[in-house]
C-alpha cells in the first residue's frame, strides 16, 4: 500500500517562542507544496506560537513528550488534552534522551501511547540501540522488546495509524549515520514484528521513520528504502535547510 512520507523535526530543547514564530514564518514558503507531510515537534512553551504561525500552511505541529495522566499533582508535566486544545496532532514518545536522562521505561511509554490514542493524538514511538548493543549483536532483540511492550493493549486499528521512529542512539547528533542497509534492515524488522503482533495489513499501514543525523545529503538514499517512510530529524530541522530534507528527491 502507499504510505505518505512523514518528515518530522524534533527541535529538542531549542528556540524561544519568538524564535519559533520567526522560524516557522521563514519555513512556510520553503516547504509549501511538499508531497511529504511536514511536522515540527517543538518544546512545550513553543507549541502555541508554532501553531499560530503555521496556521493556513502545510506545516503540522507536534509535541516532544506528554504524561499519561489526565490532570493532577504532576508538576512540570503536560497532559494530553492540553496538547489537543493547543492544536497538536502528533507527540514523540520514548525518545532515547527521555529514556536515558529521565528514566522512562518501556512500560511508561506504553501508558503514554495508550493515552495518546485515547485523545486522538498520533504517537511517534521511538526505539533504538546503543553502540554497545549493536556490537553485542542484540540490536533486533532489544528493539523487539521495546516495541512489544510499547504496543501492549493497543488495537490493530490504533497501531495502523501510529508512527515508529528507529533511531540508533550512536547516530543521534554524532554525525554518524547508520548505513542505508543497516537502517533498512532494522526498519524492515520492525515492520515484520508489527505483522507478527497484529497482521500484514497493519504492518503495511504503519509508518516507520529513520532518525539519527538525517541531513539533506543523505535523506534521498535513506527515504528510498522500502520500509523507511520518512525521518525524525534533529539538528537539521532547526535551520531553513530542513526544507531540503522535505524535498529530498
Amino acid at each position: 500500500m502507499s504510505r505518505r512520507m512523514l518528515i518530522a523535526g524534533n527541535w529538542k530543547m531549542n528556540k524561544t517562542p519568538s524564535e519559533t514564530r520567526a522560524f516557522i514564518e521563514e519555513l512556510k514558503p520553503l516547504v509549501a507544496g511538499a508531497e511529504a507531510e511536514v511536522l515540527c515537534c517543538v518544546p512545550a512553551i513553543d507549541i502555541i506560537p508554532a501553531v499560530e504561525a503555521a496556521a493556513g500552511s502545510n506545516i503540522v505541529i507536534g509535541a516532544e513528550n506528554m504524561y499519561y495522566e489526565e490532570k493532577g499533582a504532576y508538576t512540570g508535566e503536560i497532559a494530553p488534552d492540553m496538547l489537543v486544545d493547543a492544536g497538536v496532532k502528533y507527540v514523540i514518545l520514548g525518545h532515547s534522551e527521555r529514556r536515558e536522562y529521565f528514566g522512562e521505561t518501556n512500560e511508561m511509554i506504553n501508558k503514554k501511547a495508550l493515552k495518546a490514542f485515547e485523545h486522538g493524538l498520533t504517537p511517534i514511538i521511538c526505539c533504538g540501540e546503543t553502540l554497545t548493543q549493536r556490537e553485542q549483536g542484540i540490536t533486533l532483540d532489544w528493539i523487539r522488546q521495546q516495541i512489544k511492550i510499547a504496543f501492549q493493549n493497543i488495537t490493530a486499528e490504533q497501531a495502523a495509524t501510529a508512527v515508529m521512529a528507529y533511531e540508533p542512539i550512536w547516530a543521534i547528533g554524532t554525525g554518524k549515520v547508520a548505513t542505508t542497509e543497516q537502517a533498512q534492515e532494522v526498519c524492515g524488522a520492525i515492520r515484520a514484528l508489527i505483522a507478527e503482533i497484529y497482521d500484514q495489513a497493519t504492518a503495511d499501514a504503519i509508518r516507520i521513520q529513520y532518525g539519527g543525523s538525517v541531513a539533506p545529503k543523505n535523506a534521498a538514499e535513506l527515504f528510498a528504502q522500502p520500509d523507511i517512510d520518512g525521518g525524525l530529524v534533529g539538528g537539521a530541522s532547526l535551520k531553513p535547510d530542513f526544507a531540503k530534507v522535505v524535498f529530498y528527491q
